[in-house]
């Protein structure tokens, strides 16, 4: 059995009678290490967190398994200060936020990779490797060779930093700690040590020099071994059987039931000693009682609850008292772990059938460990023991368990793992919103809509390039994802002026699983569903899903916001964003009024910064143009143009009354001609102008398809064009 392998590490007993009896006189020693009592194993340790003590054992690890580490290094904790610009007038706001560095110890055993790593049960790190907060990790696998980490060799004197060789480690550098309460969090790692199946050569690696252990632990997923390698082994003992041989000065180790088929053994051989056991029939048979604390329970951790201590049972009637369990630090899945206690307990409830069986001769192929059947004997037995007699030997056999039937129904039960979600990369969108009105609104409205294809975006840091490269902090995106895409279809041309029923456009948003709703004329006149697309902003009555993230855009309000000059301006890869309140209003102050400048977005899942153009740069700060232009001639040949003003945050229009000017005074340039040399140009005060019928014929002879071009002079720009035609 497998008990003898840790007799056998020790003793390595020859054999003086040969090879065959060298091999019986090595099973001799079998229960005098271990006993033939209920052994529990290594506790499980219920994933105790991170600590930093000295003298506490690095384990062994093996497979893949789920960990807490040992802090060996940290700095303190670094404070950082951000201070934000809120507009002109207002305070300015000082955030304040912590980071650290440290290093944790993992395994005293190479291992190959890091998976997952949760910080206070919410995951640190993905399946893919990617952090989910701040900062930046990376691990060494504990190599004889592995170089010292760069951040521990700049803070520590030089010559003096370990590069901790033979042992693997994570380093954090700069985690970013505002999620746990600016303090290192309780850590746990996903470690994979080994990619093939492990087996008994892998635990006695280092430990024997001189071994043959190709016995594979099936099902075993991973393994820690934080003592003595005996004491690992003593706990697979009653869950994976092996058989031992210590002969040729070798130790070698095999499965158990490695025969092919039983040996039969001969009659029992009769003494003549009356006195003998069994008397002349020349063996005895005896039951033994069951003990205490029979085996029926299995503690492990359960890979299907993310490596959290799983318990399988018996499926059996409960026995009086409490049931033996077993404790085996190692990762396994359920159905594993249910069969492998299932078969423990009936090698266990079986074993306990003993046979003393003599015999006359001595077969090499019948030594300790052997399957055997006995004449008029039920059942399979396996040869634990012998003893050379006057009359023959005496051969110790133990009632072997029929295989027990595997794929038994079973449940580890249920968790609720925290959800890995794909950081995903940034995409931005960047415009200057319309003024709404309000005196107290900082001017301009510059509008930062972040989102991403990934729901795990956790946002992103926005930052200002005005021409230099030079990227200046402005704020953060949050995590809420703006609703924003392209266009996939040109929008075609319509008049403002009318309700569009005609006109669709297909738009592609980059979150596939962002949702765009209908909306009644009611709500659109209170301001629903406004987007900007290119450099029109438009409502939409309906959206309708085509699938993959694109819908189709019908009934349309056009040019909205005073952006009717740009209905013809679209085409394919528009962007879109849709103002429903999401994004970052940004500080102009700090955005600055050079044309050129960007807007720049860095998170997570971006390997570089994300840049944007700011749209309709300058609408919140000029009128809009003015409408219902009129040219109409007089009796005296002379030319009145009429129109009608509107003004910067003046959107609603109520019937007979005039529309607020918002600015200090009321000013308008007319020209005639085009607009980079106008042939004449008129400054007036009032919504009206009247050109002389001489001065008119000689404009119309210099330029006979000239038109007159009328703008608002607002207190810091001025409107776009209307254009006005003779009649």
């Amino acid at each position: 059995m497998a008990t003898l392998i840790f007799s056998a590490i020790g003793t390595l007993v020859g054999g003086p009678l040969g090879g065959a009896i060298g091999a019986l006189a090595g099973r001799q020693v079998d229960g005098l290490v271990l006993g033939n009592g209920s052994r529990e194993g290594p506790r499980l340790t219920e994933l105790a967190v991170t600590t930093s003590s000295y003298g506490i054992a690095v384990p062994r690890l093996f497979g893949r398994m789920r960990v807490a580490g040992q802090i060996i290094w940290a700095t303190d904790l670094v404070e950082h200060r951000d201070k934000r610009s809120n507009g002109k007038g207002k305070p300015a706001t000082v955030e304040y936020s912590y980071s650290a560095s440290f290093a944790v110890a993992l395994s005293s055993r190479r291992i190959t990779s890091i998976g997952r790593i949760w910080a206070d049960g919410n995951l640190l790190r993905g399946a893919a490797g990617d952090l989910k907060t701040g900062g930046a990790f990376r691990f060494y696998p504990g190599s004889g060779d592995q170089p010292v980490d760069p951040l521990l060799a700049s803070a520590e004197a030089a010559g003096r930093c370990p590069a901790y060789r033979n042992l693997a480690y994570g380093v954090f550098e700069d985690l970013q700690l505002a999620s746990f309460g600016n303090r290192i969090p309780a850590l746990t790692f996903e470690i994979v040590a080994d990619t093939a199946p492990l087996s008994l050569d892998l635990l006695l690696d280092g430990v024997i020099a001189n071994h043959d252990a190709a016995v594979p632990l099936t099902g075993l997923a991973g393994l820690s071994v934080d003592g003595p390698v005996t004491t690992a082994l003593a706990a697979l003992t009653p869950l994976y059987p092996a058989d031992c041989d210590a002969c040729a000065g070798q130790l070698t180790i095999g499965a158990d039931r490695h025969q092919s088929a039983p040996i039969a053994l001969a009659e029992a051989a009769r003494s003549a000693d009356p006195h003998s056991f069994g008397a002349n029939a020349g063996f005895a048979r005896t039951r033994k009682e069951q003990g205490e604390a029979p085996v029926a329970v299995l503690r492990y951790y359960d890979v299907d609850r993310d490596y959290q201590p799983g318990v399988q049972r018996l499926a059996r009637r409960p026995q009086p008292g409490q049931p033996g369990t077993l404790e085996l630090p190692a990762a396994l899945e359920a159905g594993t772990a249910r069969q492998l206690i299932e078969n423990a307990a009936r090698r266990d409830q079986w074993g306990r059938q003993t046979l003393v069986w003599r015999v006359a001769q001595i077969d090499p192929a019948v030594r300790p460990g052997a399957i055997v059947t006995v004449p008029e004997q039920p059942g399979e037995w396996q040869v634990r023991e012998w003893e050379w007699r006057e009359y023959g030997v005496d051969l110790n056999l133990v009632r072997q368990a029929p295989q027990f039937p595997s794929g038994l129904p079973v449940d580890s039960g249920r968790i609720t793992p925290p959800t890995d979600l794909p950081t995903g990369t940034t995409a931005l969108a960047v415009c200057e919103l319309p003024w709404d009105g309000n005196p107290g609104t900082t001017v301009p409205l510059v509008l930062a809509a972040a989102s991403s294809s990934g729901s795990g975006w956790a946002g992103a840091s926005l930052y200002v390039d005005q021409g230099d490269g030079i990227l200046s902090m402005l704020g953060t995106t949050g995590r809420s994802r703006a609703t924003i895409g392209t266009a996939v279809s040109i929008l075609p041309p319509a008049t403002p002026l009318l309700f569009d029923r005609r006109s669709s456009v297909v738009i592609e948003l980059v979150a596939a699983d962002a949702l765009l709703n209908n909306a009644t004329m009611r709500q659109l006149a209170m301001g629903a569903n406004r987007a900007l697309l290119g450099s029109e902003i438009i409502q939409f009555a309906t959206a309708t899903p085509l699938g993959q993230g694109r819908w189709a855009l019908t009934g349309l309000w056009r040019g909205r916001g005073g952006t009717e000059s740009a209905v013809a301006s679209h085409a394919a890869g528009d962007r879109f964003i849709l103002l429903d309140g999401t994004g970052s209003l940004l500080d102009p102050e700090a955005i600055g009024t050079i044309p050129d400048t960007q807007i720049a977005a860095l998170g997570l899942g971006d390997a570089t910064p994300i840049t944007a153009p700011i749209a309709l740069r300058g609408i919140g700060l000029r009128p809009p143009p003015p409408v219902h232009g009129r040219a109409a001639k007089l009796s005296d040949g002379s030319l009145q143009l009429r129109w009608i003003r509107r003004a910067r945050g003046a959107w609603e229009w109520p019937d007979g009354v005039n529309t607020p000017l918002n600015e200090q005074s009321e000013r308008y340039a007319v020209a005639f001609g085009p607009a980079a040399a106008p042939l004449a140009r008129w400054d007036v005060l009032e919504p009206q102008l009247e050109v002389p019928a001489a001065q008119l014929s000689a404009l119309f002879a210099s330029l006979p398809d000239g038109v007159f071009t009328v703008r608002q002079i607002g207190d810091r720009a001025a409107s776009d064009g209307l254009i006005i035609r003779l009649p």
